[in-house]
């Protein structure tokens, strides 16, 4: 983000562009980005029933897994977190490998299909097809819904400080957490990003976040 100066990303790769760029800060996030969530889905044909634990996500072990991108957050680096708190290591899916849909809806296809028999995706888009009666229920459901970690964040590069006064970030903060979905403007803003409201965040929040991408390698 070295030449912009506000910019929307998800947790991993806000995190990289963070470390990139010394000084900037994560400064506000949507209301649903302090407890964000995956959901682990299966076809119906894997027999799979629905648990609770982390714990339990060794039912995964011997099935045909998709991730979405390699990057996403929600759709690989948060999910491959939790599935090696429960000792599923990626060669433990069928094949010895997992699959990349490369997006959230093509996880739900590919599952849904049977082309693969387990995958994770966002939770926000799953909800999203649920409610558009896009789910097939007899094909693909639910099995686990994740813990809650951060993730979509407002980055701001440290050089606007410099360039707009040293005042400048947080009055970009207050514009943010100002925006009110009674005002017809504004709301449609916040529609744009599936918002309610924008509330603060800061670089301490994806902590995890950063340890989980050194640890897969997707953070040197």
């Amino acid at each position: 983000m070295g030449d912009l100066d506000l910019v929307w990303f998800g947790g991993l790769t806000g995190v990289q562009a963070r470390l990139q760029v010394p000084g900037a800060e994560a400064i506000a996030q949507r209301d649903v980005d302090e407890k964000f969530k995956s959901v682990f889905i299966a076809n119906t044909s894997a027999g799979l029933q629905p648990i609770t634990d982390v714990k339990d996500l060794t039912v995964f072990k011997g099935k045909s897994f998709t991730f979405g991108s390699e990057t996403s957050t929600s759709g690989r680096l948060m999910p491959q977190h939790f599935l090696e708190q429960a000792g599923v290591k990626l060669e433990d899916f069928k094949g010895g490998a997992p699959g990349f849909s490369k997006n959230h809806d093509a996880t739900i296809e590919l599952v849904t299909s049977g082309t693969y028999e387990t995958g994770v995706l966002n939770k926000k888009v799953w909800d999203k097809n649920t409610k558009d009666g896009k789910i097939d229920a007899t094909k693909v459901s639910v099995i686990f819904e994740s813990p809650s970690y951060y993730d979509y964040h407002w980055v701001i590069n440290p050089s606007t400080k410099e360039r707009f006064g040293a005042d400048f970030q947080e009055k970009v903060k207050a514009a943010l957490l100002k925006l009110d979905p009674a005002v017809p403007e504004q709301k449609e803003i916040l529609e744009l990003f599936t918002a309610e409201k924008f509330i603060p965040t800061q670089n301490s929040n994806y902590g995890t976040i950063e340890q989980v991408g050194k640890a897969i390698g997707k953070i040197q």
